[in-house]
């Protein structure tokens, strides 16, 4: 049945009521939980550089685990998202049980590999033995946040996909209190608890990740009213959908893996430059999130919006939508971009490093401040309205041949055969961001990836 047509401004209030309330919760989510990574790289800076140095090749370990539980968060996502415009949350359940057993077993393997090998992961990024042996105690303790993690993130990838992201906000904000408050207890030894410096650093992390666990797990079972999920609903499912699931997962699953590789080997490729380029891009990186966040937030916000517009069948709207998207991620990045340059040496002013490692941050800062722009646009384009429309494919490829064919062996280059300035090298490593806008508005504008995944469910 085809809705009454509707005017265009008619149809922008309708993307909007359901955009933007998604868009700041999610970003205000992402925004506390980066503020948590802040706190850690100053507080940890501030004790020691090579502690900082040391957690930051560990975050590079979890950030592969979160690129794998991204992949299968994307499908409960999308599939989530456009059932969901059916309001057919029976399809959701199942959906959502087959994320959190693939999600799981990706913790239980990075949280075994992590325990029984921690150096030799470490020495393939740096082959600086001072901060491989404070990575190691880092580690050792961050291992067990793994499992916590991969459940915690396909429950709020479940929820954003009905449209429910406050309790992630929540999560975040419980996990910065935690967080902050252990980091000044147990790094420095203050109110009486030891100093532990680093380790003290994973301990506050393990207890906020099990504070973000406890929370969602409560809201699900007891408050969410939209999915209505019990216990077993986190085990048992409808195994017709596996193949959806799977055809809709796995590129994104496999783009992840190896975009998380790849983002080990350009921090291996700075981190064999110097222990300083390792502590300049680990502060760079954090800050550059946090100006950022919510040109990443667009993605998710966008990919349920366009998956519930598709999945309730009012596929007529997507262009209009798709070409109002378009322009607020654009508008959006170049605020950010301004913002980040405008800020950069007064953020980095805060940290207590070397003044080498100061210049080398902001240096990098203000390449980062150009390449936003590009981030909050190619990014949700991709990864929110393309990927929300059923199209998962074409993310994973245009990602990997960006980063396998040209970042990588242009920064390597750069770094080790012509010796480049850390700068230069820095350039090459995020210059995909601004080179993937132009495929990704083409894509976008052919409308080729509009696909009803409902129509496959059994």
């Amino acid at each position: 049945m085809t809705e009454p047509t509707q005017s265009k401004r008619e149809l922008t209030r309708a993307l909007f009521r359901t955009f933007f309330p998604l868009l700041i919760v999610i970003a205000l989510q992402q925004l506390v939980t980066l503020a948590v990574n802040l706190a850690d790289n100053m507080m940890l800076g501030k004790y020691s550089e090579v502690a900082m140095s040391g957690a930051a090749l560990v975050n590079q370990i979890h950030f592969m685990l979160q690129q794998l539980v991204a992949g299968v968060g994307a499908g409960v996502a999308v599939l989530g998202a456009q059932y969901w415009g059916k309001r057919d949350t029976k399809s959701i359940r199942s959906i959502i049980s087959i994320g959190l057993i693939l999600s799981v077993a990706a913790g239980a393997v990075f949280f075994a590999v992590s325990m029984l090998f921690p150096a030799q992961l470490l020495r393939l990024l740096t082959p600086d033995e001072a901060i491989i042996a404070a990575g190691v105690e880092y580690l050792k303790i961050m291992s067990w946040t793994y499992i916590i993690f991969a459940i915690s993130a396909v429950l709020v990838y479940s929820l954003q996909s009905v449209e429910t992201a406050f309790i992630g906000t929540l999560m975040a904000i419980g996990a910065l209190v935690t967080n902050v408050s252990l980091n000044y207890c147990l790094i420095f030894g203050n109110l009486g608890f030891p100093e532990l410096g680093i380790e003290g650093a994973a301990i506050a992390t393990l207890a906020a990740r099990v504070i973000e666990l406890v929370i969602i797990i409560i809201y699900i079972l007891f408050t969410d009213k939209k999915l209505q999920m019990k216990l077993r609903d986190f085990i048992i499912f409808d195994k017709s959908f596996i193949k959806d699931f799977i055809k809709v997962s796995v590129p994104v699953v496999l783009s992840g893996a190896l975009w998380g590789v790849a983002q080990t080997v350009q921090t291996g490729i700075l981190g064999h430059i110097s222990g300083d380029v390792i502590a300049a891009n680990s502060i760079a990186s954090v800050v550059f999130q946090l100006f950022a966040v919510f040109g990443m937030a667009c993605a998710a916000a966008a990919s349920v919006t366009i998956g519930s517009t598709i999945g309730s069948g009012r596929v007529e709207r997507v262009h209009h939508y798709t070409r109002t998207l378009q322009l607020i991620f654009i508008v959006i990045g170049v605020l950010s971009g301004v913002a980040l340059f405008l800020c950069r040496n007064l953020i980095v002013q805060f940290y207590e490093v070397s003044e080498e490692i100061r210049k080398l941050s902001v240096s990098f800062l203000v390449v980062l401040s150009v390449t936003t722009i590009g981030t909050c646009y190619e990014f949700p384009v991709e990864g929110g309205i393309i990927a929300g429309g059923g199209d998962t494919k074409y993310a994973a490829i245009v990602d990997n041949l960006f980063m396998w064919l040209f970042t990588i062996p242009t920064a390597f280059l750069s770094a080790f055969v012509f010796k480049f300035p850390p700068v230069v090298t820095f350039c090459f490593l995020k210059a995909d961001q601004i080179l993937k806008c132009l495929p990704n508005a083409i894509r976008c504008n052919r409308y080729k990836w509009v696909r009803d995944l409902t129509k496959t469910a059994k």
